[in-house]
């Protein structure tokens, strides 16, 4: 019978985001593979950190070895799952094999200890408070015990795959052309709510390109963002030139204020020059001094990225999400492609290292994606998703291969607006 355990993909998520990225390689199923303390031993002896696992009908309880089973004695820490919160306790230190009963030296541990062959476990009222059990739930009787090998999430075999990735995608991304030659560099307008990280994802690009992290775009937290300018952002290669594409940031959307319409309008056919300080009561005009009258293709943007945060994209005001809608739809008309790009899912809950590794398959990214396109129509194809640096003092091969991913597809899509444009190359915006 081929075993399969009987943690919940939740529990998983939970148990291994609690001890520290790990995942769980099942090694023993007592309801598989007889309810025998040999038969655990056999299986699971000198495996590194393990972790045993007893399922009853109301709870699960667990221990964890941080050493796994051998003849030395360590320090045990037990714990209760309930849902998705995890208590514990530390006891010890004690032979890991002093967890299973042994009928013939008497030897066990006396607050916890199970007696597998009778299915059940003793635990200790003290035990009992300090996990959160009820008082009266010993002898507790169990429906299956599971072991599991615990291994860091990212081995090194695994990052030295990911490294390789991030340095095709960056030789792809340095020797990028847009389409045709019809410009030298293409402009990619960020648009989103304030706070959204927009300004993040422009420093985590030139951070990944320049290979430390860098803060040339100021980020903040304020209810008003710290973007109140209109800013061209160039990406400069390992020889000091700009590589061929813009990165444009601006004013945060909000419901009442934040970036007007109409700036948007002149965003987008390029009248709009770098360091422009926004007002949100009225748009530019043409008696700015700094006014770009006689526009070109290669001022104008090739492709709008709608930012949203992940974590709070399904809690954006319905005013905005109208607003939002209505510059969807003045884009479509003028024919400016446009894509999504979610960040920060790395802080969405139960969401591990690894699950950034093929974060498109991982259920709390798939509920953001499924969201963004029941609310806004964008298709699931042009929904990107980033996490930025923020905090961080190093670099990460996993972040950098998102980043440069997004930005991929970001560039291939302005290249299809170069790609789709009139013979005579003009634009009607």
């Amino acid at each position: 019978m081929a075993m399969r355990t009987c943690l919940t993909w939740l529990q998983e998520k939970c148990l291994q985001n609690y001890f520290g990225g790990k995942q769980f390689c099942l090694l023993y199923k007592a309801s598989v593979q007889k309810f025998s303390k040999q038969d655990l031993f056999w299986k699971c002896w000198d495996n590194g950190p393990t972790m045993v696992m007893l399922y009853s009908r109301n709870c699960v309880v667990g221990a964890y070895l941080k050493e796994g089973f051998q003849k030395k004695k360590i320090f045990i820490t037990l714990f209760a799952l309930q849902e998705t919160e995890v208590s514990e306790c530390t006891i010890g230190p004690y032979l890991p094999a002093s967890l299973f009963y042994d009928r013939e030296n008497f030897d066990c541990i006396p607050s916890f200890y199970i007696m597998l062959d009778e299915k059940n476990v003793i635990i200790s009222s003290e035990i009992c408070k300090k996990l959160g059990l009820p008082p009266r739930c010993s002898p507790m009787s169990i429906d299956d015990c599971e072991t599991f090998r615990c291994t860091e999430l990212l081995d090194e075999r695994k990052t030295k795959g990911i490294t390789l990735i991030q340095n095709h995608l960056l030789h792809i991304l340095r020797t990028y052309k847009p389409y045709g030659d019809l410009v030298p560099q293409a402009r990619i307008l960020l648009l989103g709510p304030t706070g959204a990280g927009k300004s993040s994802f422009v420093n985590s690009v030139k951070s990944v390109f320049r290979g430390s992290i860098t803060h040339q775009a100021m980020v903040g937290c304020g209810i008003n963002g710290t973007s109140d300018k209109y800013r061209t952002y160039s990406i400069y290669g390992n020889d000091g030139s700009p590589l061929p594409f813009v990165l444009c940031d601006s004013l945060g959307l909000s419901q009442e204020a934040g970036l007007h319409f109409d700036d948007i309008h002149f965003i987008l056919k390029g009248h709009t020059p770098d360091r422009y300080q926004f007002n949100s009561r009225e748009s530019i005009t043409s008696n700015h001094p700094n006014y770009i009258h006689d526009s070109q293709l290669k001022d104008i943007i090739h492709c709008v990225v709608f930012v949203f945060d992940a974590t709070s994209v399904e809690q954006l005001s319905y005013g905005l999400v109208a607003k939002i809608k209505r510059i969807r739809r003045a884009l479509i008309r003028c024919g400016i492609l446009h894509v999504v790009l979610l960040t920060h899912v790395d802080r969405l809950d139960l969401i591990t290292k690894r699950d950034l590794i093929d974060i498109y398959n991982c259920h709390p990214v798939k509920h953001k994606l499924e969201a963004v396109h029941r609310d806004f129509g964008f298709a699931f194809s042009d929904i990107l998703v980033v996490s930025n640096y923020v905090s961080e003092w190093h670099l990460d091969p996993v972040k950098d291969r998102l980043i440069l991913l997004a930005l991929r597809q970001i560039l291939c899509t302005a290249n299809n607006f170069l790609e789709d444009l009139p013979l005579n190359k003009e634009v009607d915006l």
